[in-house]
């Protein structure tokens, strides 16, 4: 089978759809949407996919070259006759597939594209289900993204909903030293002075690795620790990636006074990680959408107690007080309350660790959630056959 997989960028998500796609029979081709930015993967396209030159992928994706896109992916496609194109997200990638008039078209859902940005404007609406009504098959990593393209006309019958998962055996538990040496292990600090600071005391991590952008709240999460830090000293928060909202986000914990006791760790490779996880005593989400978050997927596989916000994509994974908790979106107060009574009962963080391990063996593993792609492969070529 000759595959194209189509996506917005270069990211650790893709590096895992088209690594794992290389080590099968399949031929498979790469399509890159739009320059390189932020996010990106650090490690290389895999030597068995042929990554194609077209006219994209140059700059960010706009409206007005959507002509001269569509008109380039039919060339790309008469040159390479796919059995299948394998896109998303949804309003550019797969509605470009679909402008094409190529019809084996697996949509498949990022989350955001179909949570958030399907209902930005009656325009977004209608390219959604443009391009789901014209979509062979379609998949997602929730079910409550899988209800929403049922909503706006995809077929029920032609959906197929699996976590992405990740590699278990590369993000596992770690039995490690106190918070406040792994986080003196962890990378930069503000010194000597504020290295044994940390170490002279029997601090508490909290750890949260999403990028700092609108929709993913981590301003949220830097008023919480502010009001946290002011209740107990012993706190201290670590803080990857960067985003559009960096400036606000630390003017709120400079006004907090708390700076010295936040970590940046900056952008952070995948082969990195894994460390980071293993520095802190609870994962933090306090995204506002999500479907199923790889991080929070990664954080369970790590046996980190995870607190996040109480949205339906984080209820399919977090049970209250079994293998993590969850806290009104949005409400750093809340937030706030929630860090200092997990603190409180930090005697059961083991048992709960233990917990989310298994909640990630049972349902995120990537190796057997990876089959559920291949099916739904078939299924598109099994109704060209008929």
């Amino acid at each position: 089978m000759r595959i194209l997989y189509f996506s917005r960028n270069y990211t650790p998500h893709d590096f895992r759809f088209l690594n794992s796609l290389s080590r099968t029979e399949h031929e498979v081709f790469f399509l890159q949407l739009e320059a390189n930015h932020r996010q990106t993967e650090d490690r290389p396209v895999p030597e068995k996919v042929r990554q194609i030159l077209w006219a994209g992928g140059k700059r960010e994706f706009r409206w007005r070259d959507v002509p001269r896109l569509v008109l380039d992916l039919r060339r790309v496609i008469r040159e390479i006759q796919p059995d299948l194109i394998h896109a998303g997200p949804i309003q550019n990638c797969a509605f470009l597939v679909a402008l094409s008039g190529f019809r084996r078209l697996l949509t498949m859902s990022w989350g955001y594209d179909l949570v958030m940005d399907a209902d930005k404007s009656a325009w977004m609406r209608w390219v959604t289900r443009y391009t789901l009504r014209r979509s062979a098959f379609f998949t997602c990593d929730a079910n409550v993204t899988r209800e929403k393209a049922i909503a706006l006309g995809m077929n029920p019958e032609n959906t197929v909903v699996f976590p992405w998962g990740v590699d278990l055996a590369y993000f596992r538990p770690k039995k490690v030293e106190s918070a406040a040496l792994r986080l003196s292990k962890g990378g930069k600090t503000a010194g000597k002075n504020r290295k044994s600071q940390i170490e002279n005391r029997k601090s508490f991590t909290l750890f949260c690795s999403r990028t700092w952008e609108p929709i993913y709240g981590v301003d949220v999460l830097a008023k919480a620790f502010v009001k946290v830090a002011s209740v107990n000293p012993d706190v201290n928060l670590i803080l990857l990636g960067g985003g559009s909202q960096g400036g606000h986000i630390r003017q709120i914990l400079m006004n907090g006074g708390v700076m010295e006791r936040v970590h940046f760790g900056g952008q952070v490779s995948q082969s990195d990680l894994p460390r980071w996880y293993h520095m802190a005593d609870l994962y933090i989400s306090p995204s506002h959408v999500d479907g199923t978050s790889v991080t929070l997927l990664e954080a369970l596989a790590s046996g980190l107690p995870c607190l996040v916000s109480d949205i339906p994509g984080n209820r399919e994974w977090i049970e209250e007080g079994v293998n993590g908790w969850l806290f009104p979106d949005g409400d750093a107060d809340a937030l706030a309350e929630k860090i200092l009574a997990v603190i409180a009962q930090r005697e059961k963080l083991p048992e709960v660790g233990a917990a989310a391990r298994r909640s990630a063996e049972r349902r995120a593993d990537w190796q057997k959630n990876f089959g559920h792609l291949l099916a739904a492969y078939e299924q598109i070529i099994k109704r060209r056959r008929r």
